[in-house]
């Protein structure tokens, strides 16, 4: 990691308008639960379809395409990228040093807040809210990395971040059989249900198949944003 390229994309990420939004949607996560938490329904059901649906399906992802473009993206396109390529510095460090900033920034204001929902809605109860805790942290890592791809490789990161968010995460890896393995969402699930209690959280994806995929997701859109960067590079010296 690069401190000077980390101080540079931890203040550039957390301005005020970006800071706002990142607080905003873990924050109605906790009011939801603590309204969830007052009311007559089933407290495992609720729990499971508030920490599984809202925070794993729609908090992880959309925190996950506005810190991992943000890291990046608005570099690119106002043009100031150029001067952090223009020193001595290896791409992939660059690309892995704001990676970093993008997992950390995202456990902070996805798994924390997953976290402390679960603990508000169900207690420590069947390992509930740890299970899920842990599943948005390595949802949020790979979601990290998948959108810092997309910051680098168009200009319209956030439009295509959201369709696939929305699109294939929310509607076809939900509700389609066959694409539930190509998940990020399902693999998070599988994360958290090996570490709750058994058959406190579903999922459809078996854990020998949703580690591997994390892991090469993760990797090639890692290596693949660092291979683009140096392309970036190349066409700027032109």
């Amino acid at each position: 990691m690069n401190l000077t390229v980390a101080r540079l994309t931890v203040r550039g990420l957390l301005g005020r308008r970006r800071g706002i939004l990142l607080l905003v949607v873990p924050a109605l996560l906790l009011v939801i639960s603590v309204i969830g938490r007052s009311s007559g329904s089933d407290k495992h059901d609720l729990a499971v379809t508030i920490l599984g649906e809202l925070s794993l399906g729609t908090l992880v992802p959309i925190l996950g395409l506005i810190v991992g473009t943000g890291v990046i993206a608005t570099e690119i396109d106002d043009g100031s990228i150029v001067y952090l390529l223009a020193k001595p510095l290896p791409r992939w460090k660059i690309i892995t040093t704001k990676l970093a900033i993008a997992v950390v920034t995202t456990w902070a204001f996805a798994a924390v807040p997953t976290l402390l929902a679960g603990l508000i809605l169900y207690g420590t109860q069947d390992g509930l809210a740890v299970g899920f805790a842990l599943g948005t942290v390595v949802a949020g890592a790979a979601y990290s990395a998948v959108f810092l791809l997309l910051g680098v490789v168009t200009r319209h990161a956030v439009v295509a971040g959201l369709g696939y968010a929305l699109v294939w995460e929310s509607l076809v890896g939900n509700y389609v059989q066959g694409a539930k393995t190509l998940s990020v969402q399902q693999w998070g699930l599988s994360v958290a249900k090996a570490v709750a209690a058994d058959g406190a959280i579903p999922a459809h994806v078996s854990l020998a198949a949703a580690v591997p995929l994390l892991v090469v997701v993760t990797v090639a859109a890692t290596a693949f944003a660092s291979v683009k960067l140096a392309g970036l590079t190349l066409a700027s010296d032109e």
